[in-house]
This record gives structure tokens, sequence and C-alpha cells, in this order.
């Protein structure tokens, strides 16, 4: 692309931008940049959701299917089934098999497990080690821009993570304090 051309389409996208026609999140979707939205991956957001999905029933003694989950928390049926797996395989819940099947969580289960678990089971433990920007070699001996900062964002999620109960989501949830659908 030339100087001139390249030149004439940053004017524009900078007018857009200055009254305001165009967010800043469309112009990098146009630019073909990605914004993620979550520090979590797509099923990592999804085995939360359900979990907590999963835990508030069980709390109420009832088991639910994975077409129930997957209507609840906006997934593909196919991959919830696949992050569910992984949530029976890592003992955070389990699977009843029969008429009167479908998924649950002991009760004494839904105090202990913490988001911590969830997360390692879907994703293991990069949320903790990855770089903020993307790049493969981060470390303290060759830092990216962000890394001191990201650090500390990094260790601050990992004390949520391991400090955050399912029984505690399930309450607030119960009591409209917050949601897992809009």
């Amino acid at each position: 692309m030339s100087g001139r051309r390249f030149g004439i389409r940053l004017g524009i996208l900078k007018l857009l931008i200055s009254d305001k026609i165009i967010s800043i999140k469309k112009l990098l979707y146009l630019c073909n940049l990605k914004i993620k939205e979550s520090m979590f991956s797509k099923a990592c957001e999804y085995g939360i959701k359900a979990t907590i999905f999963i835990a508030i029933n069980s709390s109420e003694n009832r088991r639910v299917s994975p077409k129930e989950i997957s209507e609840e928390i906006d997934s593909p049926q196919a991959f919830t089934a696949k992050i569910l797996q992984a949530l029976v395989k890592n003992n955070i819940i389990k699977s009843v098999r029969g008429a009167y099947g479908g998924f649950e969580i002991g009760k004494d289960k839904i105090v202990t497990t913490k988001l911590a678990q969830i997360v390692y089971a879907i994703d293991g433990d990069k949320i903790y080690s990855g770089c903020g920007l993307g790049l493969h070699t981060c470390n303290e001996n060759h830092p990216c821009p962000v890394h001191d900062k990201f650090k500390i964002v990094r260790t601050e999620l990992k004390d949520m993570l391991e400090n955050t109960s399912l029984e505690q989501l399930a309450i607030d949830i119960k009591a409209g304090v917050s949601f897992l659908k809009i």
C-alpha cells in the first residue's frame, strides 16, 4: 500500500474515531486485530458457568442434563459435553446415568471447590504464566513492556481464583446479586 493511500485511510479512521462514528473496538476489528474479551479461554468460561449452574441445582437436590446446561450457559451442546467430561475427569462434578441421571456436585464439594480447580481442569496453569501481550518469550530476564504490571494482575487473579468457592458464587446468583445470563 502506498504511503499516500495509507495516510488517507489513517486520516479517515482518525475522523471516524474523533466524531465517535466508530468505536475503538470496531476499529481494531476492521484492522484485523483481535481483542480478548476475557482472560479465560472460551472453554474455561463455559466450564465455570456450567459448574456454577450445576452447583445451584445440586444445592436444591436437582441434577441437570447436558442440554439444560448448554442452554443456560449459551454454549453449543457438543462443546459443553466435552467440557463436562473434563470436569468429571477432574472430580469437580459427578455424572449420574439413567432416567434420573444428569450432572451434580455434592453439597460438601460446593463449599470446598474453588474456581482455581475449575480453571486448572480446563486450561491448566497457563493463565498464571502466559505473557500479557502473548509473546512466546517473556520472563524476568526478557520482559515484555507490560511484564511487571501484568505480574501483579496475575497474582491478584490467582488469589481470587484460589479463594472463591462455588458456594459463594451460587449464593450471589440465588440472591440476584450476580447473573450467569443477561
